[in-house]
């Protein structure tokens, strides 16, 4: 017996070290990740050969040079004379910036109004929700971008000459909304200050309240002491300290208004154009979020005695931002990547400026677009981290 049990041992096949599936994995990817390398270097070795060939310098020093040419609208200091492609670079980003987020913002706005409306039970309402969806969101972009400018702006706005005048709010006309420029002291420093202050004191009292109500289902009147902290105290330090600001309104001259700043068509036709068209979208993930929200929650808010709106605004819509925030993301990426379409129209945004004049100036392609790409690249993931950090706030807590 004992003679068969060591045959047996003896005769067993030894496994080989490639079957070991951790170890056959790790070749594989040495191996991938070694061709990659291989490819990449190639690649660069023959674009670095071509460039040369071809007289093209390559490197990033280009970005200290004078670019001398104008740019419409620039949030930043910018002096064509002087400035460098560097400077062209932040003009770029600041102005693609503010458009991502103001129309971030108003199309989240009008998204939920519009959510909201497609659920309502009126008919009217639901039926100019439906409408408003259906047509905004199946007709391409640029065409948006199209009609805002050259149907909307250009077409309907009076000229130089016939400006309207808007009061406190400036003159407009067909080159844009000449706007007053308000110029700070530096006493104005001490009212930022108290802002701040103001908004760091609602997010603690929030905080405060919603860990208040959750044990002792006590309210408390958040919005109306944010708005004190936010709005009161600033404008109780902004007079106590003197109103430090200067108004520079606009004044009509003999060719156009001089004075203040301009906000220029482009921008406002970019605004529009993608705040409604991703609306249209987010109002359609919006009522997708509520119908998934179990009636059994109406019926419940409805029986303690809250009405449609509190429902909505107290019980469901929270519920309702598990399921709304992952797809909603989607729409803030594609929003930003979006804005890239204003070189339809000559907005300065960074691929017009940068991707567009500064690269055709410099001849620096293989520079250029990379910073653009990866410029690109850290907007969508700062956007990602953001919303997925606002996710996980949202999400249920395992008890």
């Amino acid at each position: 017996m004992a003679m068969q049990g060591v045959s047996h041992d003896v005769g067993q096949p030894k496994v080989a070290l490639f079957n070991d599936p951790k170890i056959r994995g790790w070749v594989y990817q040495v191996v991938l990740l070694g061709i990659i390398i291989y490819l990449v270097a190639s690649g660069l070795q023959n674009m670095f050969a071509n460039l040369a060939a071809q007289n093209i310098a390559t490197g990033f020093g280009f970005l200290t040079r004078n670019a001398g040419f104008a740019i419409s609208q620039s949030l930043i200091p910018y002096d064509q004379g002087t400035a460098s492609y560097g400077r062209v670079y932040l003009v770029g980003l600041t102005n693609t910036l503010v458009l991502a987020i103001l129309g971030i913002f108003f199309a989240t706005i009008l998204g939920f109004i519009v959510g909201v409306a497609r659920l309502s039970g009126n008919i009217v309402i639901r039926g100019i929700a439906t409408i408003y969806v259906e047509v905004f969101r199946n007709i391409p972009l640029l065409l948006h971008i199209s009609i805002w400018y050259f149907a909307v702006w250009l077409a309907l706005l009076p000229g130089v000459r016939d400006s309207v005048e808007l009061g406190w709010l400036g003159l407009l006309n067909n080159r844009g909304l000449f706007a007053p420029l308000p110029i700070p002291d530096k006493l104005f420093l001490a009212t930022a200050l108290a802002f701040l202050i103001g908004l760091a004191g609602t997010f603690v009292v929030s905080g405060w309240s919603r860990r208040r109500q959750e044990k002792t289902g006590q309210t408390f009147p958040v919005f109306l002491f944010g708005l004190g902290l936010i709005i009161g105290l600033p404008l109780v330090v902004f007079l106590v300290t003197g109103l430090p600001i200067v108004i520079d309104f606009p004044e009509m001259g003999k060719f156009r208004p001089s004075g203040g700043f301009v906000i220029v068509p482009e921008f406002v036709a970019m605004m529009f154009a993608l705040a409604t068209y991703t609306a249209a979208f987010i109002a359609e993930i919006v009522r997708a979020g509520i119908m998934a929200i179990n009636k059994g929650q109406f019926e419940a808010a409805h029986a303690l005695g809250l009405r449609g709106g509190p429902t909505l605004r107290l019980v469901v819509i929270p519920q309702a931002m598990r399921v709304i925030i992952p797809p909603l993301t989607s729409q803030y990426l594609n929003l930003t990547k979006n804005s890239s379409l204003a070189v339809a129209i000559a907005y300065p945004d960074l691929v017009a400026i940068f991707a567009g004049t500064a690269l055709n100036q410099t001849g620096q392609a293989v520079e250029i677009l990379l910073i653009t790409m990866l410029t690109y690249l850290a907007l969508s993931l700062l956007t990602s981290a953001f919303m997925n950090w606002y996710n996980a706030k949202k999400a249920l807590v395992e008890r």
